[in-house]
């Protein structure tokens, strides 16, 4: 038999990534200058600087703030079976 493992919990910080000028503007603040986005393709693409390079996020992906500080992109369905809000 195979042996299973669970996720420790964890607190996460994340923002939604939309094509709107607030969204933009909240990411920017969240992830500074790991993130730029290209606007030659519809939608636009955020690209965010990694460990391991460049990831990209589309409208509608979540931008997460992992436990050593860094930034990456995750689907909102997966995002939303992994995730569930904290109240402080």
């Amino acid at each position: 038999m195979m042996p299973k493992y669970r996720k420790k919990p964890v607190v996460i910080e994340a923002v939604q990534f939309l094509d709107t000028v607030e969204s933009i503007v909240a990411v920017s603040d969240f992830a500074g200058d790991t993130i730029s986005i290209d606007y030659s393709q519809d939608p636009p693409m955020l690209k965010i600087k990694t460990l391991e390079g460049i990831m990209t996020a589309r409208p509608g992906d979540f931008i997460i703030k992992g436990v050593k500080g860094e930034f990456y992109a995750c689907k909102p369905d997966i995002f939303e079976q992994t995730y569930e809000p904290v109240k402080e």
